[in-house]
C-alpha cells in the first residue's frame, strides 16, 4: 500500500496567475495550470471570501493539450459548481478523474456583483510513479 504522501501531491495555485488571491471583482479568473503527468486525478478546492448579494458566481475546470492554454481549451463536462451569493467564506470543490488532456485549470466565472477568491488548491492523486 502506498503512503499518502507519495500518492497525493498538493499545490497552492495562483488564483489568476499573478496573485495568491483574487480581489473582489466581476472579471473571470483563470488559475495556474496543473500538469497531470503521472497522476490519475485532481481535486480542486476554491475558497471564497466576501460575495456581494446578487452575485452570479461559479467554477469549472478546463483542459488543454498545451501548458499555456494556447491550444483549444475545453470545458470539462459536469465540473461546473454554482456558488450562491450567500456562500461567503465557503469552499467549492470539484474533482476530475482521468482527463483526456494533460493540462488542467480552474476558471472562476464572476458576474454581476463582486466575489472574492481567497485561494485555489489542487490535490493530485492516483500517482502512477
Amino acid at each position: 500500500m502506498e503512503s499518502l504522501t507519495k500518492a497525493v501531491k498538493t499545490l497552492r495555485l495562483k488564483v489568476d496567475g499573478t496573485n495568491w488571491t483574487g480581489a473582489a471583482g466581476t472579471s473571470d479568473l483563470n488559475s495556474d495550470v496543473v500538469d497531470m503527468k503521472g497522476f490519475r486525478g485532481c481535486r480542486f478546492l476554491v475558497g471564497f471570501g466576501a460575495i456581494v448579494s446578487g452575485a452570479v458566481t461559479s467554477i469549472k475546470v478546463q483542459q488543454d493539450t498545451k501548458s499555456d492554454f494556447s491550444g483549444d481549451p475545453q470545458d470539462l463536462k459536469n465540473t461546473k459548481v454554482t456558488v450562491a451569493d450567500d456562500d461567503d467564506n465557503q469552499v467549492a470543490i470539484v474533482e476530475v478523474l482521468d482527463p483526456l488532456e494533460r493540462y488542467l485549470r480552474v476558471v472562476t466565472d464572476r458576474g454581476t456583483q463582486n466575489a472574492t477568491v481567497d485561494f485555489v488548491i489542487a490535490e493530485l492523486f492516483g500517482a502512477r510513479d
